[in-house]
Formats: C-alpha cells, structure tokens, sequence
C-alpha cells in the first residue's frame, strides 16, 4: 500500500515540477541578455542578476572591477566639466564629495519663490519609510511652466554646474519638490543607515526652503567617502561576495549599508550632520556614505531636490536622451506612469502612492 501510495505521489507531482523547472530554465534563457547588459551598465542589484551577484565571479573581482573603472571614469568626465564651477567649489567637492552653499539665492528671489510654492496644492505623492514620509510632486515640463521662480532655479547656472560635476557627467537633471515628515515615534526608518546609494559616482541635491536644525534629522555625510580608496574597494569586494544573500534587502539591492565603527577601517572620518539655513544648496555623490539622520522631534521639511544617476561606464558628459524634446523635464513622469500601469497588470510597482492635489508641507496622506 506504501509503495503505491508513494509512487502515485511521485507520479503526480512529477510533471509539474518539470514544467516549473523548464519555465524557470527558459526564462534564465531570456533574461540572460539583459543580465550580461547590466554588468556593463548601471545595474546593481545582486539579488536580481545573478551575474553581479555571483560569488565566484565577485571573488575574481567582478564587482570591484566595476567600481574601480567607473571613479576612473567619473574622475576623467569631472576634468572635463570643471570649467562649470567656482575654484573653491571643486576644491571642496574633490576633497569631501559634498558642497554647501549658503545663501545660494539673493533674498528678493528666495522669498519670491517661497511664495510661489507655500499656499498652493500640487498633485503629489507619497512613501512611507519607517518614522518618515516622503511626499514628491514631479517637477518639468508643463509643471514648470506655471511656476517662473522654480523654472529659474531648475536652470541657475549654478545649480546646474555643481550637479553635473558631481555626478561627473551634464545631461538633463530630475527635480521634485520632497517634503520628509517625520514622526519620532514611528518605526525604524531605513534611510537614517549608513549607505551608499550605488556603485559609481552619482549626484543628489537639496535646496533648502526652510532651516533644519540638528533635531529635524538632517542630512547626514561622511566627508571624503566619494573617494575610492584602496580600504574602501576592498571592503566593496568582501561585501559583494554574500551580497546576494544580505538579510538587508537595500544591502543585497547593491545600496550598501555600513555601521559608523567601520568608517575609520576605510580611511574615512566620522559622519557630519549638514544642519542648514534655507536658501541653502547641498550637492552630494552619493557613492558616498550618507543617511538621513533619525528626527528628534516631529518635524517637516521641504526641499527642491534634484539628482542625475546615467551608465557610469559612457566616456562621454553629455548625450543625454533624456534631454531629447518631449522628453525633456519628463523622466520621473513617465516612469512613474509605467510604475502605476505595472501595479495595476501586475499588482507590483513602485511604492509611491497618488495622495490628490495637497499643500506641499500639509500633514501626510498615507
């Protein structure tokens, strides 16, 4: 009775498990293609390509042969681009990955445009991360064409300059307006770790509409991180190794988390709060660590945020698509629509959520 039991069993589970077996060979087939492309590209994630999350290959130094020929390649487009900003800037950029500056517009123009955003509704999204939300109205295109004091700053000659060389290449920024709610009280929020947001070199920027103090949880950077140092690059090839497996979801995304007693095994110094005045401009690359430091209090803030992330391994600056008309100021658009198309076939898409049209610094929605 056993046996025929057993075998009956065996029997009926076969085919099933050959045919899923098959599907998932097929679809490794298909896939391929575009695994192989990603390694020559800006693909980072070790848990969905299987090729750059390999431990075998990692071992052979697949990863930190990527990360080593982008900062070359960032560092060769970056002597390119250093006519577009002051001295001092570079200056600071090269040294600390990050540049401040205070006082970025004169004060007729910051107060006009505090104006123009404040006491009006957007049609906005919003993420929530833990104790914070995030709320994001896309801004290009036709949004900016109603907005003259945002459009101006979009263009300033010196945002621009300062973005392009830290991501180390020009070609069309996307900017939003973020507002960051945050609740002390809430959970952990995944953003206040340590991280890099990839492997090569890439820029965010925050202007600031308002002050944020030390307890608003400002942005937070370890100065000098950017750099590859000969420390950093060997710990970029030990992570990659278990990356795939990281219990850290962001971790195994290729976004990889560090606590602050590591820092200093890399050559680097310990992290510093970026607590500003408004009318403050920040520009970062983000292959430098950084975190959003935990909020103290509850707290909002309101920035114009802006960031350009291209194939880092392109020799060129420019030649961007994106700034190709009608495309154009639409980037962030159009791939949240694709996103919104995906949930509703697939029940799976990005996690920003439409909340309707709400003042930029309202209460959250979600």
């Amino acid at each position: 009775m056993s046996s025929i039991s057993t075998s009956t069993v065996s029997r009926g589970e076969g085919p099933p498990s050959l045919v899923r077996g098959a599907a998932r060979a097929l679809g490794a087939v298909v896939r391929a293609p575009l695994w192989i492309a990603g390694v020559a590209g800006a693909d980072k994630s070790f848990a969905k390509n299987p090729i750059l999350g390999s431990p075998a290959l990692n071992r052979l130094g697949l990863h930190v042969g990527r990360v080593r020929l982008a900062a070359r390649m960032a560092e060769q487009r970056r002597a390119r681009l250093a006519g577009l900003l002051d001295p001092a800037d570079r200056a600071a950029f090269d040294r600390d990955g990050i540049v401040v500056k205070r006082d970025f517009l004169d004060p007729a123009a910051f107060a006009a445009l505090k104006a123009e955003i404040y006491g009006r509704s957007f049609e906005a999204r919003e993420l929530r991360q833990g104790q914070a939300v995030q709320r994001m109205v896309p801004l290009g295109g036709r949004s900016l064409a109603t907005l003259p004091h945002l459009k101006a700053l979009t263009e300033h000659p010196g945002l621009r300059g300062l973005t392009y060389y830290a991501a180390s290449r020009a070609g069309e920024p996307v900017y939003y307006l973020q507002t960051v709610l945050a609740e002390p009280d809430g959970p952990n929020d995944p953003q206040t770790a340590l991280h890099a947001d990839t492997f090569h070199a890439t820029t965010k920027g925050w202007f600031f509409l308002h002050d944020v103090a030390e307890e608003d949880g400002p942005f937070t950077y370890v100065p000098g991180s950017h750099r590859a140092t000969p420390e950093r690059l060997e710990w970029e090839r030990a992570q990659s190794i278990a990356a795939r497996s990281a219990a850290n979801g962001h971790h195994a995304a290729g976004s990889f988390r560090i606590a602050e007693d590591e820092l200093a095994g890399l050559g680097y110094g310990r992290p510093v709060r970026v607590a500003v005045p408004g009318n403050t401009l920040v520009i970062a690359d983000t292959f430098g660590f950084h975190a959003r430091a935990p909020s103290l209090r509850a707290s909002t803030r309101v920035t114009v945020h802006t960031y350009i992330r291209r194939n880092p391994f392109l020799p060129w600056t420019g030649l961007d698509p994106k700034a190709l008309p009608g495309l154009r100021g639409r980037e962030l658009s159009l791939y949240l629509g694709l996103q919104d198309a995906k949930r509703r076939l697939t029940g799976r898409g990005a996690p920003w959520r439409p909340v309707g049209a709400v003042a930029i610094d309202a209460p959250a929605r979600i």
